[in-house]
């Protein structure tokens, strides 16, 4: 198949394109205010002046405190400063419950305590993708210091239900984290209502540059530093990246701005998508139909077909997506998400994920519809 000059970019769960806005302000911070934030001249004010605006305009996002904004290099040092700063608080607990369908940057960090005499119960999910509330009450303890679980996969974009598991966890004495890379920005978050303690996010997620992300840590609590220095009340010293930061907070602002109406938007166009190719291809199953899922995602497995050769030919084609599956050096191994659902292997690795956004348009989708049955058309040959 012959490579096309169009490109549809369906890939935005792994990252989205930079809008123009936060390209405005970063280039302009960093040819106009380079100050350090903690510089006792005008250039340093302006820079911290910057930054303070981008921590309320993250706040706004999160109905949260400037005050609960620790700014961060990603989602990945979000997750692991909210895991390491409960052990710290509560150091004579030593039980941590989770998800079976966590990120890796989750799960490699507790993989890591475990070996560390550290205790982790990880819940399964039903074929929906859905965790039992019921199991997760019983699984709080005593012993249990946190209860850390997503609030949407990045995989299936299936949503959990974060206000009642937030609500169990604190009712039986546990501190709650949740890993909201995936949420932020597609879904309403309302930290005034919602007892979450604390919450990653990632800019690169929602349209800000890669390199910063947030960490929401509830008024109150009292962790001390990973990172030593005064910066960020102390919580994560280095000194700032002003431009990725207000970056980041011209982020936060647009995604107010566009959540609801975006919402509706990319959902129908990804109802389209599916629609589209189940009228194709009705042998399809779209992994995680069953629960609630982000407007923006849908992971579809093909039968048993290669996965990633799929995935090469719909990049010569001119579409950007994702293999459900993570490559190693030794080949692909099978989706852990997909997996825990009760997937096959095989199923698992037959599987891609599709994630739109906002600057997802009518000609992307149907540029999947008009390229995909060809390319699994080729594929089924190959295979028999």
């Amino acid at each position: 198949m012959n490579a096309t000059n169009r490109l549809s970019y369906l890939d935005n769960n792994a990252t989205t394109t930079v809008a123009p806005e936060c390209v405005d302000i970063v280039v302009a911070c960093m040819r106009e205010s380079f100050g350090n934030p903690s510089s006792q001249h005008r250039l340093g004010e302006q820079a911290k002046r910057l930054v303070n605006e981008a921590r309320a305009q993250v706040a706004g996002l999160l109905g949260a405190l400037p005050v609960e904004i620790v700014f961060t290099g990603g989602g990945t040092e979000s997750n692991h400063l909210a895991i390491l700063a409960a052990l710290a608080m509560y150091p004579d607990k030593h039980h941590i419950v989770t998800s079976a369908v966590e990120h890796p940057s989750t799960l490699l960090l507790l993989r890591h305590l475990e070996s560390q005499g550290m205790r982790v119960s990880y819940l399964p999910v039903d074929r929906h993708g859905q965790l039992d509330l019921a199991e997760l009450e019983r699984s709080i303890t005593p012993a249990t210091v946190l209860v850390s679980l997503m609030w949407a996969n990045n995989e299936t974009g299936v949503l959990f239900p974060i206000e009642e598991a937030a609500r169990l966890a604190k009712a039986r004495g546990a501190l709650f984290h949740t890993d909201a890379v995936q949420a932020v920005g597609k879904v309403p978050v309302d930290l005034g209502r919602i007892p979450v303690d604390l919450l990653s996010l990632s800019g690169h997620k929602l349209h800000a540059p890669k390199g910063v992300g947030a960490l929401f840590t509830r008024k109150g609590l009292k962790w001390p530093p990973l990172f030593f220095g005064h910066q960020e009340r102390g919580r994560r010293g280095g000194t700032e990246d002003v431009p990725a930061i207000a970056g980041l907070g011209v982020a936060a602002a647009l995604a107010v701005e566009a959540l609801e109406a975006g919402e509706i938007q990319i959902e129908r166009l990804r109802d389209r998508l599916e629609q589209g190719i189940r009228t194709r291809l009705p042998r399809v199953a779209i992994n995680g139909a069953g629960s609630t899922r982000l407007a923006n995602t849908s992971s579809i497995c093909f039968g048993n077909l290669d996965g990633e050769a799929i995935l090469h030919k719909l990049d010569q084609a001119g579409v950007c997506a994702s293999a459900g599956a993570a490559c190693t050096a030794g080949g692909s191994e099978p989706s852990h998400v997909l997996t825990a659902m009760g997937l096959t292997r095989a199923a698992a690795l037959a599987s891609l994920r599709f994630s739109l956004s906002r600057y997802t348009n009518e000609a992307d989708i149907d540029q999947v519809l008009e390229v995909l049955p060809g390319i699994l058309r080729m594929q089924s040959v190959a295979a028999a």
